[in-house]
């Protein structure tokens, strides 16, 4: 009985057994061996190329493999979140994810059809038991409606699409007329929505703001299925995953733990078998030595005991020397000569796009002062305005407003998260003799090594490669531009781990100045000494990197409660600064000049009324809700309604909105309340 009870405890929801692919005569995976659990949650890691994608496809049946079995538990549903998407173009937003739930928009159908033949057979005269035999069918319906989420399909849609950065004004946009991020977070919304059984999610983070990505984070830890992830956000796979599978050298090694776990195990394990080995060879090499020194005297003794010795040693089991690990870039930066002191400075720059009622603003307000061998990363919202920011301190647009001056000696090399710079009809050898013509074959083939890219990779048109490959390219080309400051656009995007954590210790070792959009946490809590964050009304500077700005996110929040406290304010939310803003480690607030001490005091006393009026708001929208819901009940009541049960759900699907609307309500009036 208890190993009874133990299958049921712990199903096997997924195994595999010595799987292999190959295409042609090249072995991609070989002997891959595994099981998942159900409830695991599993990020799969490797370096680009390793084989991550090609083992998605063969789970989900996309790709046929060449050897070996896997096995999927009976009724599994599996969705798989793509690098890309399936999208019919031609659909509105609203439209593709509305479709997810087409089976409900059946069972609607079906509801408003039984119940207009419960009204024609009622009217036909029909016996009461052929009509309640109808309204028991039709009550059956509805009750399996609801348990598939009938009544609250609409809010939930709302909710995640909210969550996934798309509002109302996305609802009704043609999925051709959104960007590679959006559509990347569409099909993520839609996947999520679908709740599967088994998700298989391809490098979900690409293209998520932080607040997304946070967001995202909490909904997987409390998913009722089961996660096999690829990803190369080591901060992500900290906080969702507790299990690690590592594809290397075509076979997949198990680990228990998150990712940090992970590489703690993996060294050790790694010193152990290569002590183990070494150990091994000292040895075999002294028993050969023994045996040659035996063999050497000549005597019959000797020699017995040298064919013993060389019996011994051949039924020993040698243990193979551990896999060299993957080979990693070799990328140093160096600038060709140094710039000024002062690098950039902005004051008062905002930009926005768009005419009249079209006009779209970004930023305002955005102040900065950048020295030379700083080393900055901008952070913000999706759609903010980090990467049109860039493109002014480059030159490639014009503020519509304000100052931005260009210090001493500043020479640009910028990344393009989009890697439109490179050209896609070229080869990865023409593309670098292109923009560097004075060095040879010879030269430019080794230095393509370094970045990877060995034998006849060097041949490869450009519009073939990958999104890691590509990445590997543009740094190669900033490598050689020799810039003294460099503006990178989400370099860490495709990126594998081992290559992030090369091209961190260059960043690291570089003298120039850096200046980085990134929402890749573990980048931003190693790189950064300075944290920009870019608002809709200005830029505020944290002097430190990603956890000191979360703290101290964590403290404004905190300090502007017990500051509005102190003056007997209530209902205080810190307000976004205006302009530039330093918060600076260690620092504590003491020590305001007057004017600083007035302009808090204003800026506090107009948020505080700001959020006054958002709480009488949000009391009138309560007391509409609750009158709402009274009068839709009494209507539920109604004699001329207790047959029409195509009226009765859409009254109560109405009031389910209703309630969902009101908790949403309830729960931002609460957040008011507990700023007092």
């Amino acid at each position: 009985m208890p190993s009874l009870l133990y299958h049921f405890r712990i199903m096997i929801i997924l195994s595999a057994n010595n799987l292999r692919k190959e295409y042609g005569t090249d072995v991609i995976l070989e002997d891959i061996s595994f099981h998942i659990n159900e409830g695991d949650r599993v990020g799969l890691i490797g370096v680009n190329g390793a084989g991550k994608t090609t083992l998605f496809k063969i789970l989900t049946g996309e790709l046929p493999h060449e050897g070996g079995e896997f096995y999927v538990s009976n009724q599994t549903t599996i969705g798989y979140l793509k690098q890309n998407d399936a999208f019919d173009s031609e659909n509105t937003v609203f439209g593709e994810i509305d479709g997810i739930f087409a089976f409900l928009h059946e069972m609607e159908a079906e509801i408003t059809r039984m119940s207009q033949q419960v009204a024609d057979l009622s009217a036909s005269g029909a016996s009461q038991a052929e009509v309640d035999a109808l309204l028991h069918r039709l009550d059956a319906l509805q009750q399996e409606y609801d348990r598939k989420g009938g009544y609250s399909y609409k809010s939930e849609i709302t909710g995640v699409l909210s969550s996934m950065a798309f509002g109302p004004e996305f609802y009704d946009k043609k999925i051709s007329t959104l960007s590679g991020g959006e559509r990347t977070r569409l099909a993520l919304a839609a996947l999520l929505l679908k709740k599967p059984d088994l998700l298989f999610l391809d490098e979900p983070t690409n293209h998520l703001d932080i607040g997304t990505l946070k967001w995202l984070e909490g909904y997987l830890k409390t998913y009722k299925g089961t996660i096999v992830v690829v990803s190369h956000d080591r901060y992500f796979l900290d906080r969702t995953v507790t299990r690690i599978f590592e594809v290397e050298n075509k076979k997949l090694c198990c680990y228990e733990g998150n990712y940090s776990e992970f590489a703690e195990k993996k060294r050790l394990r790694r010193e152990e078998d290569l002590r183990h080995y070494e150990n091994q060879a000292a040895e075999i090499r002294r028993q050969e030595d023994m045996i040659r020194r035996y063999k050497e005297r000549g005597t019959e003794q000797l020699a017995k005991r040298a064919a013993s010795r060389e019996k011994r040693l051949a039924h020993v089991e040698r243990l193979e020397r551990p896999d060299a690990e993957p080979g990693k870039m070799k990328i140093r930066f160096k600038q060709n000569f140094q710039s000024g002191n002062d690098v950039l400075i902005g004051e008062g720059l905002a930009k926005g796009f768009g005419y009249g009622r079209e006009r779209r603003e970004l930023f305002k307000n955005v102040n900065f002062d950048i020295k030379r061998g700083e080393r900055i990363c901008i952070v913000g919202a999706n759609g903010i305005g980090k990467t049109t920011l860039l493109k002014i301190l480059i030159g490639e647009l014009a503020p519509d407003s304000g100052y931005l001056k260009v210090g001493h000696n500043v020479d640009f090399g910028y990344y393009d998260q989009g890697q439109l710079l490179l050209n896609g009809s070229n080869t990865v050898l023409d593309e670098l003799k292109e923009s560097y013509r004075l060095y040879t074959d010879t030269e430019m083939r080794s230095i393509l090594g370094r970045f990877l890219f060995r034998g006849e990779d060097v041949f490869l048109t450009i519009s073939s490669l990958s999104g890691g490959e590509k990445a590997r390219l543009s740094l190669a080309k900033m490598m050689l531009a020799g810039s003294n400051t460099l503006i990178l656009d989400e370099p860490t995007n495709h990126l594998d781990i081992n290559s992030k954590e090369v091209f961190e210790e260059a960043l690291r070792e570089f003298p120039g100045t850096v200046i980085v959009v990134s929402h890749d946490r573990y980048f931003l809590s190693r790189i950064p000494d300075r944290i920009i964050e870019l608002t809709p009304e200005g830029a505020v500077n944290y002097l430190g990197k990603y956890d000191y700005y979360l703290e101290k996110k964590q403290q404004e929040i905190d300090s502007g409660k017990k500051y509005m406290s102190e003056l007997g304010k209530q209902n205080f939310a810190a307000s976004e600064p205006e302009g530039s803003v330093s918060v600076v480690p260690g620092g504590s607030g003491a020590g305001l000049s007057s004017a600083e001490e007035r302009r808090l005091k204003k800026e506090a006393a107009t948020a505080a009324k700001r959020l006054e009026k958002e709480k009488t708001r949000l009391e009138e929208r309560i007391a509409e809700l609750e009158t709402d819901i009274e009068e839709l009940q009494s209507k539920m009541c109604m004699p001329q309604y207790f047959s029409d049960h195509a009226k009765l759900g859409e009254l109560n699907s109405l009031i389910e909105d209703k309630k969902a609307e009101l908790s949403k309500v309830y729960d931002s009036w609460m957040e008011l309340e507990d700023s007092k």
